[in-house]
């Protein structure tokens, strides 16, 4: 199975064109391809597909093999795929999820998407500002923004505290509390720096923690605006680089701009792929 290597801050993922090639067994795929020690090493899977309401479509899967709805850096790589392989020839084009139609706009240099901007949608509050529970018996406050995919987002006192939290140990409890269930949630542990900067770090449902999340990071640029925290166009700093994060009053949308990287292009065996 031939596959490309992409990452957009860091937030890595296996891209497998579609256009010319079927995968039959997606979450067996995602499951081998995403293992850092016996696979290619990645988040998850993203395959990029013909779409019949859009431009091109986007159909991910995390690293233990679910079903993604929305990856903001995802979105921005396949919408670099497509269109350095002339997929799609316009710099603005709608790109398919599952969670809807996804409005893009890019820069290009050299007939190579540069810099790129996700239309992410309007963010939709679904807990109270903030709402209260209980991790481990300790009272936590976060507050729920819903991208598409569902984040808590939790707020930290000092850069120092976000630095020292041990994700992979108390990540899968914020993941798995039963007020997020069935569904799980994404967690985002932020420190607000200043009204224009935000740092950030991730414990993504079925992967873990990664270097970033796109969606997350607008999911948290929502909740410091709720909080009156920031001004309406921030900076999120992750532990993969940097995004920048607008909200539009008017259209009640949340834009999220940044690059896409190819690191590598290859091919695996996997029984049953091509």
């Amino acid at each position: 199975m031939k596959f490309v290597k992409m990452q957009g801050a860091g937030n890595d993922y296996v891209y497998v064109d579609c256009f010319k090639y079927k995968v039959n067994d997606p979450k067996k795929v995602a499951r081998i391809v995403s293992d850092r020690h016996f696979g290619v090493g990645a988040d998850g899977l993203i395959l990029v597909c013909p779409s019949d309401v859009a431009d091109v479509r986007m159909d991910m899967y995390n690293a233990d093999g679910s079903r993604g709805k929305m990856c903001g850096n995802g979105s921005r790589c396949v919408a670099k795929f497509a269109y350095d392989r002339g997929y799609v020839k316009k710099e603005e084009f709608e790109l398919e999820t599952l969670a809807g139609i996804k409005k893009i706009s890019l820069k290009a240099e050299n007939n190579k998407a540069k810099s790129i901007t996700v239309d992410m949608g309007s963010p939709k509050l679904y807990s109270k500002l903030p709402e209260h529970i209980v991790i481990n018996g300790i009272e936590k406050e976060f507050i729920g923004v819903d991208m598409g995919n569902p984040h808590a987002v939790y707020f930290v006192k000092s850069l120092e505290e976000l630095n020292s939290l041990d994700l992979e140990k108390i990540g899968p409890f914020y993941e798995n509390h039963e007020r997020f269930a069935p569904d799980k949630v994404n967690s985002e542990f932020i420190y607000v720096e200043n009204d224009e900067n935000i740092h950030m770090r991730v414990w993504e449902r079925g992967s873990g923690e990664t270097l970033a999340c796109g969606t997350g990071a607008s999911a948290s640029a929502y909740a410091c605006i709720l909080s009156n925290l920031c001004k309406d166009t921030i900076n999120v700093y992750l532990r993969g680089g940097q995004l920048k994060i607008a909200y539009d009053r008017i259209s009640d949308s949340i834009f999220m701009t940044g690059e896409a990287v190819e690191v590598f292009t290859g091919e695996i065996d996997i029984a049953g792929e091509e």
